[in-house]
């Protein structure tokens, strides 16, 4: 019983791999203990699984047949022996995360450190983009956006509280300038405007008005993708920058800034950690999953 199942996971390999020196390295065998142990499974259900060449590994029929009804149940017996083996084991193991420069909540480090030191055997990789791709593909095991732009086939969970958006400028600016009413006062000065790339148009900014949404498409003196300077140059008079109220309420607050056409900005759904539905998620990012939800209980 045991040869056999440990056949049927190197044909699985073999079958996976289309060859076998590449499923030796999966198994962390060599390629004559392959050959070997998948010519006792052959033995043992008197016919050929494989049809080797000196150039390629290929399923006969019967081959494909054997493939097609082992492998999810194989696939079953893995998760459930590695759910045992969870409910004994500590998180650990490199979690890759991708995250917008302007998810202040999550980036401000209370959160994360918080898991770091429930979770020590986790390593964080953490990639800031405001670039939008597929996670999965990219080989990352969760992301964290603004809700409305995570694919709906996504889990999501709320990692901050409602967010606003406002243009934000200097009171010396205002000295020098009249006070746009309206957001389409804002074509008339001097804008910061922002883009997440070279190749992209910049982003235009949105407001509601009559619970109608709309947007402006300023024409920005400066155009870049770091946040950090826009807020530098509105600091610095240089015109009128849009953004995160979270981002700027720092700078609201010592005085530097100042925000503008709030009457037009109102809250809606907030940042989401987000990854892909699976039968069995990772145990590292399960844990960081109990982590949020459990701050947000408090």
């Amino acid at each position: 019983m045991v040869d056999d199942l440990e056949g049927i996971s190197v044909f699985l390999a073999v079958a996976e791999a289309r060859s076998f020196r590449l499923a030796g390295e999966r198994l962390g065998v060599t390629r004559s203990a392959v050959s070997q142990s998948l010519q006792r499974l052959e033995d043992r259900l008197g016919v050929a699984l494989v049809q080797r060449t000196t150039r390629s590994v290929s399923l006969t029929e019967a081959g494909e047949v054997f493939f097609d009804a082992v492998r999810p149940s194989v696939r079953q017996v893995r998760d459930a022996m590695q759910t045992v083996r969870d409910m004994q084991a500590r998180p650990s193991g490199l979690l890759r995360i991708t995250v917008s420069s302007i998810a202040e909540s999550f980036l401000s480090g209370t959160l994360l450190a918080g898991f770091i030191e429930a979770c020590p055997d986790v390593k964080l990789d953490i990639a800031i983009t405001d670039e939008e791709f597929d996670i999965v593909e990219a080989g990352f095991d969760a992301g964290v956006r603004l809700g409305e732009v995570i694919e709906q086939d996504m889990i999501a969970i709320p990692v901050s509280q409602e967010q606003r958006q406002c243009p934000a400028v200097s009171p010396a600016y205002i000295k020098r300038h009249s006070r746009p009413r309206h957001p389409r006062d804002l074509q008339s000065h001097a804008c910061i405007g922002w883009r997440p790339r070279p190749d992209t148009a910049p982003y235009r900014w949105e407001f509601t008005e009559n619970n109608r949404d709309f947007d402006v498409a300023v024409d920005p003196a400066v155009t870049t993708n770091d946040m950090s300077m826009m807020i530098r140059l509105a600091c610095a008079g240089a015109g009128i920058t849009f953004g995160m109220v979270e981002t700027f309420q720092p700078y609201f607050d010592r005085g530097e800034l100042v925000p503008l056409l709030e009457d037009f900005c109102p809250p809606f759904p907030g940042f989401y950690l987000y990854y892909p539905r699976r039968e069995r998620q990772p145990l590292k990012l399960r844990a960081l999953v109990e982590h949020i939800r459990k701050s947000a209980r408090g």
